[in-house]
C-alpha cells in the first residue's frame, strides 16, 4: 500500500466551502479510482487554511498514472481547485513501521 499525502493550503476564510468540496470531491471522484483504500483529510490548528489529505492507493501507479492521468483528475480540481492559495504539496509514502 502507498500512501498519498497532499499538503493543502487554502485562501483565507474559504474553510466551510472548502471543507464541504473536499469531501464531495472525494467521495464522488477520487473513491471510484482503480486502487483506491481509503482516505483521511486533517486540518490544520495552527495554521486553519492548512490541510493534510491522505490517501492510501493499491500502488504508486494507481495513483500517478491511473488516477492522475485520467479525466477523474479534471473533475477532481475543478471541485477543489479554486480554494488552493497555492497548488499542494503532493509526495508518496510507504510504510516503515506501525505500532
Amino acid at each position: 500500500m502507498i500512501h498519498e499525502l497532499a499538503d493543502i493550503q487554502i485562501k483565507p476564510g474559504v474553510q466551510a466551502e472548502f471543507e464541504a468540496a473536499i469531501v464531495h470531491g472525494v467521495n464522488t471522484v477520487i473513491a471510484q479510482a482503480k486502487g483506491f483504500e481509503g482516505y483521511e483529510i486533517r486540518k490544520g490548528i495552527e495554521s486553519p487554511d492548512r490541510y493534510l489529505l491522505m490517501i492510501r492507493w493499491t500502488t504508486l501507479e494507481d495513483h500517478t498514472v491511473g488516477f492522475r492521468q485520467s479525466e477523474a483528475f479534471a473533475q477532481w480540481r475543478a471541485i477543489v481547485g479554486p480554494y488552493f492559495a497555492q497548488p499542494p504539496v503532493v509526495q508518496h509514502f510507504s510504510t516503515l513501521n506501525q505500532g
